[in-house]
């Protein structure tokens, strides 16, 4: 569970690759010692490229995944895991009918497997990297931006607003890497007021740059009285990730016909780089305290409650390409930006778990492989 299980190793052989747990093409050979890495005797398999990659994200879930928490990990791939989903780099090898070609630059998800330096990826899950963006800014964005967006659709709000009245929505977690996208995918489709909740003095201005009409700054100010300020009628969405803490409230701030969407429990779990056998008792104290929804009070009040993980979602293909065209194109007209992206070198992994679990960090956290200047 600690940070020293990410000492970097090298692939054993050249013709090695990280794999994701939806690739299964029969010329795909798994190491049996560790099912993130297989071997390709006859190159990609039809459809599927090989990325080296240049960048890749570090997101929340892979704390949980080195943990041994990630409920996806442990059903699909089992430890030792190689963890990570964005990437973006240069296509190494195609195989036949790929829809990408040697030499492209691209970004890209994979089911895990990011972590590393090259990556065997079905191609309908890479997309070329928008001009104008860096290496890093490009690996940043596919989970993060997926997952505000699968979000918002949850909540009723895309593709198109619907015809309630109320317009506000309340965006936990706001100047996050998910928060960040929320904040400026709810500007883009016409939320208002936009309430983004901060747990530092910090990161308000980050808010505030993203086109937050209200920022909250919880270290400094009573969260709920603040947030039926910025709304008096209540909420048609508020976007949680926070878990125990803020669930139960989060719930009541909603208007009449509002969606809480859950993807998250990060007040769950522990800020420190080990669980220790205190942090999990505390873990299970907060499951305890968990709320539970009444089906009754859901009718009564005409609320609603959302959740998921895009982990388990490696079939929706439609689904996934479709929610990328939309995001392709809000970063192409503007409307969407990855203003704030730390980078560190493959080496220094373990800092930025480190800083992903202090909850100080804003924006997006990158790391770059030695391949990042080819």
């Amino acid at each position: 569970g600690g940070l020293g299980p990410f000492a970097r190793e090298p692939l054993p052989v050249e013709s090695v690759v990280t794999v994701g747990y939806n690739v299964t093409a029969p010329t795909v050979e798994r190491l049996p010692t560790c099912n993130s890495l297989a071997r390709l005797p006859d190159g990609p398999p039809p459809g599927h490229a090989i990325v080296r990659i240049q960048a890749f994200s570090v997101n929340y879930a892979d704390v949980t995944i080195r943990w041994g928490l990630y409920e996806s990990a442990i059903k699909y791939v089992g430890y030792p895991i190689c963890p990570g989903f964005d990437l973006a780099g240069v296509v190494e090898r195609v195989g036949p009918g790929a829809s990408v070609q040697e030499g492209d630059t691209v970004v890209g998800i994979t089911f895990f497997g990011a972590y590393s330096e090259r990556v065997l990826v079905p191609c309908h899950q890479l997309f070329a990297v928008p001009k104008g963006m860096s290496i890093a800014q490009a690996a940043a964005l596919p989970s993060v931006s997926g997952t505000a967006l699968h979000a918002l659709a949850l909540a009723g709000l895309w593709p198109s607003l619907p015809a309630s009245r109320n317009r506000a929505v309340l965006v936990h977690s706001a100047a996050g890497g998910v928060g960040s996208m929320l904040v400026q995918m709810a500007k883009a489709i016409g939320c208002h007021p936009i309430v983004a909740v901060v747990g530092a003095s910090h990161k308000v201005a980050a808010c505030e740059a993203l086109g937050a009409t209200a920022v909250i700054d919880k270290s400094k100010e009573d969260l709920w009285s603040a947030a039926s300020k910025a709304a008096p009628g209540g909420y048609c969405a508020i976007f949680d990730a926070n878990g125990v803490q803020t669930l139960a409230r989060s719930y009541s701030a909603l208007a009449q016909t509002g969606t809480l969407v859950i993807y998250g429990f990060h007040t769950n779990l522990p800020t420190s780089s080990m669980l220790n056998p205190l942090a999990w008792v505390r873990m299970l104290v907060g499951i305890l305290r968990m709320p539970r929804f009444d089906p009754m009070d859901l009718v009564l009040s005409s609320k609603s409650v959302a959740g998921f993980n895009l982990s388990f979602f490696a079939d929706e293909t439609r689904m996934v390409g479709r929610y990328f065209e939309q995001i392709l194109a809000w970063v192409e007209d503007g409307s969407l930006a990855l203003s704030n992206v730390t980078t560190f070198p493959m080496d220094e992994l373990p800092r930025a778990h480190e800083s992903i679990q202090s909850g100080q960090s804003i924006g997006k956290l990158v790391c770059l492989t030695r391949h990042a200047g080819d």
